[in-house]
């Protein structure tokens, strides 16, 4: 355990990012379809290498065929989209550079995943998605906490648990066509961490404000491709993650309840343990 700063933060995502994913391997597909991938071996996950028998299946959710929002199935002769490019307010651009289109499909420039389609994903090709990681020292009456061994300062970071997959993750969301970074950030704050769905709408301006003095200044920490079970060859999950330290006691986070809202069932300061790099 360890004190740590922005350009620690940023150099263990990166590090993190280097290992091979796996969420996207899991054999069964995270939704109410129980459609199952095949299997990938590692040896075989990028494109380059050839592999012609490789047929997976293809799954485009039913439940986003009445979405006015989603992308229609492909193929599709009223479907003209401007892949690699900015789509009217849809942003198709991916961070990874230029991705591949087959036959009319884009492809994730990542790796095989076994699947074939669009998912639960809105959007063939990107998808794009921000993660909060918010963080403070920790206080007693006011004062500064220090490691019993380490004797630096325990810094916190706020971690929420999905309803979805039960498992413990930074705040974040899909970032809505034409909305910019910071507002789905704060966005994403106020809705999955402060459950401002749930509380008395006058109490909102006051929130507004303490979110607001947190949120002034932050640092973009990652950009890049993202490991998620959803991922599939032709729809796949981008993220920015940005940090962001909250250091007004009075006015700031450290002055709010956070209770968790929306897709979180349960909310939670933890300790993070970085990597010694």
């Amino acid at each position: 355990m360890r004190d740590t700063s922005s350009t620690d933060l940023r150099r263990y995502m990166v590090y993190g990012s280097r290992f091979r994913s796996y969420k996207c391997n899991k054999f069964v597909y995270p939704d109410a379809s129980k459609i199952q991938r095949i299997i990938v071996p590692p040896e075989k996950e990028k494109w380059e290498v050839p592999w012609h028998e490789y047929n997976p299946p293809k799954y485009n959710s039913e439940l986003l065929k009445s979405k006015a929002f989603a992308d229609p199935d492909i193929p599709n002769i009223n479907f003209k989209p401007r892949w690699n490019s900015k789509d009217g307010k849809i942003n198709r651009i991916s961070f990874l550079g230029r991705y591949k289109i087959i036959n009319g499909y884009p492809i994730n420039p990542q790796k095989r995943t076994g699947l074939r389609g669009r998912g639960v994903f809105s959007r063939w090709g990107p998808n794009h998605a921000t993660n909060l990681i918010v963080t403070r020292w920790k206080r007693n009456n006011g004062l500064k906490q220090y490691h019993d061994t380490t004797k630096k300062p325990i810094l916190q970071f706020i971690s929420i648990k999905r309803r979805d997959c039960e498992e413990w993750a930074l705040p974040g969301d899909i970032i809505k066509d034409g909305e910019k970074v910071l507002n789905a950030l704060k966005r994403k704050f106020m809705e999955e961490v402060l459950d401002i769905l749930d509380k008395n709408r006058n109490n909102v301006p006051y929130l507004e404000i303490r979110v607001n003095n947190t949120f002034r200044k932050g640092t973009i920490v990652y950009k890049g491709y993202a490991d998620d079970p959803r991922n599939t060859d032709n729809s796949w999950l981008e993220t920015v993650a940005a940090h962001f330290h909250d250091k007004i006691e009075k006015s700031g986070i450290e002055s709010l309840f956070l209770s968790a809202g929306d897709d979180a069932t349960n909310m939670n300061l933890r300790i993070p343990e970085f990597i010694r790099l």
